[in-house]
């Protein structure tokens, strides 16, 4: 058949009416952008509230520079690392496809094939598609026949056959899984197998499949769950501290007024006195604010995400972007890909049995010598397929491939090296035959490979497990076969016929050597792991392209559908359903068989409006929109680039289980937050009610606020590097999954972080307030506050080892993360420096002493606030044996 295309005018004409076949990138991500982002999050924006607070009494003489520039600094820190680490990514993948050439295709123009740019295809176009060319843009075969890998659309790497179709027939509107696998319908992103043919243009860019995947990727991506949390978080920490300052300000004014005797003598003081107290009160409600918010936080967080992305290579899991690995862990439902996840990604037999219906352990295939000799030949020799020299299979189909692995390299090289099983007469497997033949003339046989109902049609006769010749019983065989498909498995039979071999025939007298059931398996690993993903309270879907009886076979055999409740649905089915009713089903779903990317990204949104933390994987460019979409995406490693761009984890081995340890990591990781917020909480607390309390008691700044520079910056940035390395605990995977809303304070974190401020508090102001402790300073009052710096700083640190664990495990597994032990003493000496620094007769260390208030004190002194800090410890043991805690650790 000739074919015209289109004129040039007609070209112009089409994209103007139906527009370009351009898909547009997404903007690449530049270090401004992320710089900026990173000043959206909220505790970040109340710390520089603080700081131009501070800024604002530094210029009114009320306030040193030093805490406002610390955390100026801190905060820039923050965002330099966050954008940097964000840059890096984008930019890798932007390098990465721009070397990659631009893809091309042959349409028919002014009656010749024409080469030209994939971009420049239009509705209308003709073009010409051969073995190997990737499919330009959404249409209809009209001419020729082909075989086509449907991987990119539906992650199913099956070989699918379209044929030309009539004038009548019209592309789809609403496209579902089906569409991809009919007889004529071509889309973008697909590659021709085999064959030749001519696609008929329909729609382009946008408009495509693959374009409003495009569309999808540019939405905006939903807040992360810690973001959620941490948003939480800081509101509630600033009303703490703003309704807290408010409160102590006016209880403060009303001290004064009360020791003067009432209002008419306090105004009678004068408005200087008047203006003074209230300079004495904001200024002391602005400590109370800096005090209450934890300014180390976003650091520790981003310093935690950071050192565990390292270690999770050691566990085949690439963390593309840092807030990923933590999300994971919060995961309440996973939908994962099929082909090579949680199955292996590739044929193979997986049963061999006789015609007797008897499987033959593959591994004790080999005791059965004569069985065993008949079938390598069988397969040897009538195979389009062969070893390389690295043992690996090239040629052939899928399942030629997976019978070679099954015989072996060795087996098939002795078979070449024989030259008396030399082939004679040959005939190769096609789709009308279903079989494949092949004359060995020394044995006198012609051995034929195929489908069991071709064989078997012509087959009276089968070898047992031992090498004997039997009478078939067909109602026994087709049991079997019926069960092996059930299972998902595709039969091939063997046999051998004494006679010639006939070119398109098999002959009558046809004895089956053996049969194999072939899939691809589910990995044993994976099984496992499900089964602690399960375990952990998260809800596995498996979401495929593959056929509904397919998947469900799989899934059964990968303990995904275990109950009467649970539910495998199709892609046509779930179209056909509401948002509200596919709401109510989600609980009970473990399978989507025919799944589109659409429905990928649908059942993600529909999730995310549940309040749940949804997790998927995936490999293909179909799967990227819902990788994005996703509050965490998993990209295979072997997959595309766009599903590696649009997941913030890839996983490189392309294995469940490697899922389920970036879960278990993920885990971890929030508890280490969640520990340090109670390391941190209970200092804030404790200076909050310490500094609001002692100006009642006639202590004046307790606190000085280079000491809360110390310890909300200082003391904050090394508590990450010390709870932020401590081990994983497979009684993590024992926890149920926590809703995307919940409070990163429990119950019992409050409870724990108001008790060991309480008692903080507590041997705080006995320190203060108890005349034997200001007499063991020689009633030097510079001293008896210095050591209060000291006894502050060491009570944060043994509240260090309260944190560590809920029970009574708090200093278990130190040797796994030996830089607690190294931080902890590290502060100590840092600050026992810094408290003698006073007696270095340099300027520079004359001058730390003077910014920080401290003087030096005797041994005596360090050994008593360093008992008084100890106690923290059994406080903390005690709390936990009273409220019974300790019993769920």
């Amino acid at each position: 058949m000739k074919f015209t295309g289109l004129t040039e005018k007609e070209v112009e004409q089409s994209r103007q009416k139906n527009g370009s076949n351009v898909i547009p990138d997404s903007e690449p991500t530049t270090f401004w952008q992320e710089f900026r982002e990173s000043f959206n999050d909220p505790i970040i924006r109340i710390l520089l509230a603080i700081a131009a607070l501070m800024i604002a009494m530094y210029f009114f003489g009320h306030a040193e520079i030093y805490e406002s520039l610390g955390i100026i600094i801190a905060v820039i820190i923050v965002a330099f690392v966050s954008a940097k680490t964000g840059v890096a990514s984008d930019t890798k993948y932007r390098e990465l496809k721009d070397n990659t050439k631009k893809d091309t295709c042959k349409v028919y123009r002014n009656g010749v094939v024409t080469i030209i740019d994939v971009d420049d295809v239009v509705v209308g176009d003709l073009v010409l598609l051969q073995s190997g060319d990737k499919i330009p843009a959404d249409g209809i075969l009209i001419n020729g026949d082909l075989r086509v890998d449907n991987s990119a659309l539906n992650g199913e790497a099956e070989e699918c056959k379209k044929t030309a179709a009539d004038e009548s027939f019209e592309l789809r509107e609403d496209i579902t899984g089906d569409t991809f696998v009919d007889a004529h319908s071509l889309f973008r992103g697909a590659v021709v197998f085999d064959g030749e043919g001519v696609l008929a243009v329909k729609r382009v860019g946008l408009k495509s499949m693959m374009g409003k995947m495009a569309l999808e990727m540019n939405e905006e991506d939903p807040d992360s769950p810690l973001k959620v949390k941490l948003g939480k978080l800081a509101h509630q920490i600033s009303i703490f501290g703003y309704v807290g300052a408010v409160v102590i300000a006016v209880l403060y004014l009303a001290y004064f007024v009360i020791r003067a005797g009432g209002f008419a003598p306090y105004f009678a003081l004068g408005i200087e006195y008047i203006v003074q107290d209230i300079i004495k009160a904001v200024t002391l409600a602005i400590v109370i604010v800096v005090c209450a918010v934890p300014e180390g936080l976003p650091l520790m967080i981003s310093l935690v995400l950071m050192q565990n992305t390292s270690r999770m290579l050691d566990h085949n899991v690439l963390v593309r972007k840092a807030e990923g690995i933590e999300t994971a862990g919060s995961l309440n439902i996973l939908f994962s890909d099929k082909t090579g996840t949680i199955t292996k990604g590739s044929l193979e037999v997986v049963d061999f049995f006789t015609a007797d219906g008897n499987s033959i352990e593959i591994k004790e295939l080999s005791k059965h010598s004569k069985v065993k000799g008949l079938v390598d030949i069988a397969i040897g020799k009538n195979t389009q397929s062969l070893f390389d020299d690295r043992g690996v299979v090239i040629g052939g189909n899928a399942t030629d491939q997976a019978l070679m692995k099954f015989i072996g390299k060795d087996t098939f090289n002795a078979l070449g090296d024989n030259k008396d099983l030399a082939v004679g007469a040959h005939q190769g497997f096609n789709s009308t035959n279903k079989f494949s033949q092949a004359r060995i003339d020394s044995l006198g046989k012609t051995f034929y490979k195929g489908a069991p109902e071709r064989l078997l049609a012509k087959a009276k006769k089968y070898l047992d497990e031992n090498g004997e010749v039997k009478t078939v019983d067909k109602a026994v065989l087709d049991r079997k076969i019926d069960e092996l498909a059930a299972r998902a498995m595709r039969v091939l039979a063997f046999g051998y016929s004494q006679k010639e071999l006939v070119q398109n025939s098999i002959n009558d007298d046809v004895v089956i050597i053996g049969l194999v059931g072939i899939r691809d398996d589910v990995r044993a690993e994976a099984k496992d792991a499900i089964a602690e993903v399960m375990g952990a309270g998260i809800q596995v879907v498996m979401i495929t392209g593959d056929r509904l009886e397919t998947a469900v076979a799989i899934a059964k055999d990968a303990g995904l559908l275990k109950n009467t409740s649970d539910r495998a649905i199709s892609s046509a089915e779930l179209n056909e359903m509401s948002d509200d009713e596919v709401k109510k089903l989600i609980p009970h779903i473990r399978v989507i068989a025919r799944a589109l990317p659409t429905d990928k990204s649908r059942m993600v949104r529909l999730c995310q409006e549940m309040n749940l933390v949804v997790g998927m994987t995936g490999d293909g460019v179909n799967d990227s929109p819902a990788l994005k979409r996703a509050d965490v995406g998993f990209a295979m490693g072997n997959g595309t680039e766009a599903a590696k761009e649009a997941g913030e984890i890839v996983i490189l081995d392309d294995n469940f289980r490697s899922i389920k340890d970036a879960i278990l990591y993920g885990r971890t990781i929030y508890h280490n937050i969640l520990k340090f917020c109670k390391f941190q909480l209970v200092i804030n607390v404790t200076a909050v009610i310490v500094s609001a309390i002692a100006p009642f008691f006639g202590i004046e700044e307790p606190l000085k606020v280079t000491h809360l520079l110390f310890v909300n910056l200082v003391m904050d940035g090394l508590g990450a590097i010390m709870l932020g390395n401590e081990p994983a605990k497979e009684s993590y995977m024992l926890e149920k999954p926590r809703r995307r809303d919940e409070n990163i304070v429990s119950r019992n974190m409050a409870v724990q972080i108001l008790t060991m401020g309480l008692w903080l508090t507590i041997i705080s102001f006995i320190y203060l307030k108890v005349p034997f402790f200001l007499n063991l300073f020689g009633g030097n009052v510079d001293e008896l506050i210095t050591g209060y710096f000291v006894l502050f700083i060491a009570s944060a640190l043994f509240n260090g080892f309260n944190v560590r664990d809920d029970g009574f495990g708090i200093f278990s597994g130190l040797k796994e993360n030996p830089g607690f032990l190294k931080v902890f003493f590290a502060i100590i000496i840092v600050q026992a420096l810094i408290v003698n620094s006073g007696l270095i007769p340099l300027a520079p260390f004359q001058f730390i002493g003077r910014m920080f208030s401290c003087v030096p004190f005797s041994i005596v002194g360090w050994i008593t606030v360093y008992i008084l800090a100890f106690t923290m410890i059994p406080a903390d043991l005690l709390r936990k044996v009273v409220t019974g805690t300790y019993k769920n650790a």
